[in-house]
């Protein structure tokens, strides 16, 4: 029956992440079994793009748009620890000991936190899934619920650019706006007679607090980023777009025209 392709396909699916295998074949059976269920209320979303592709300019107007959260696992995973919760316990040991949570940790972090009242409609993964594994385990945690990822936007954009757009981006922490030495720039920069920003002008518009700029945000960790971002992230846009619900943006293109595209592509 329909409902015993699903049993099935999602016990095998279970059995297979947790050898760290994900095997295409369930998954595409479990997507045939789940195409006749009714529409999802919630409108989960992920978004994809190498460092530099401007996720962190679109993300914010996203979250505006369709009225649900970003979830950043690196904040969740402070949330439960600082909570207390069971899973938050476990991550909180692991931590202590120097050790890098596991998968099942941030997947336990997850699911507890899109049970809250701000994820009634919807929520964006930020962070998160970075292996196909984990994209195995978090469909999994999802198909118990009854639902599936609905929208996976990727923002493409050649590797050459992205040099230049790293190196002057400056970041407000608390709120996450994202700032530009030469594409947008905040209003209080000052530049040094060398033509580069002066770093005690770089204030955030709207609270006037200092901005920064993030430790890898060089050229020598950019080739390493790019490079786990095409072996290790690529392969999900893959497994995701067999599906249907990957959305392909050009981010190599004005801030506005990015945003319709981004906007066309999350309600199309």
């Amino acid at each position: 029956s329909h409902f015993t392709a699903v049993i099935f396909c999602a016990t095998s699916a279970i059995s297979s992440v947790a050898m760290g295998i994900c095997q295409s074949d369930c998954f595409s059976g479990l997507k045939d079994a789940l195409d006749s269920r009714p529409k999802q209320k919630r409108k989960i979303l992920m978004l994809f793009g190498p460092p530099g592709a401007g996720k962190g300019t679109q993300a914010p107007k996203i979250v505006d748009m369709l009225s649900v959260p970003q979830l950043s696992t690196g904040d969740m995973l402070r949330e439960a620890v600082a909570a207390g919760t069971e899973v938050g316990k476990r991550a909180k040991e692991v931590m202590a000991s120097g050790g890098l949570v596991s998968d099942d940790i941030v997947i336990g972090i997850i699911a507890d936190r899109i049970k809250a009242r701000d994820c009634k409609n919807g929520f964006i993964l930020d962070g998160f899934p970075r292996t196909v594994v984990q994209a195995c385990a978090l469909d999994e945690l999802l198909n118990k619920s009854g639902e599936v990822v609905s929208r996976v936007v990727s923002f493409d954009i050649p590797h050459g650019v992205l040099e230049t757009r790293i190196c002057g981006r400056w970041i407000h922490k608390a709120s996450g706006r994202s700032y530009h030495v030469s594409f947008a720039p905040p209003k209080s920069m000052k530049l040094l007679p060398d033509g580069r920003p002066d770093p005690g002008t770089m204030k955030d518009d709207s609270t006037g607090e200092a901005l920064m700029q993030r430790a890898d945000d060089t050229a020598e960790a950019l080739k390493k980023r790019l490079s786990d971002y095409d072996s290790e992230t690529v392969p999900i846009l893959q497994r995701y777009d067999e599906r249907g619900v990957v959305r392909r943006v050009n981010a190599n293109q004005a801030m506005e025209v990015v945003w319709e595209e981004t906007k066309a592509g999350i309600l199309n």
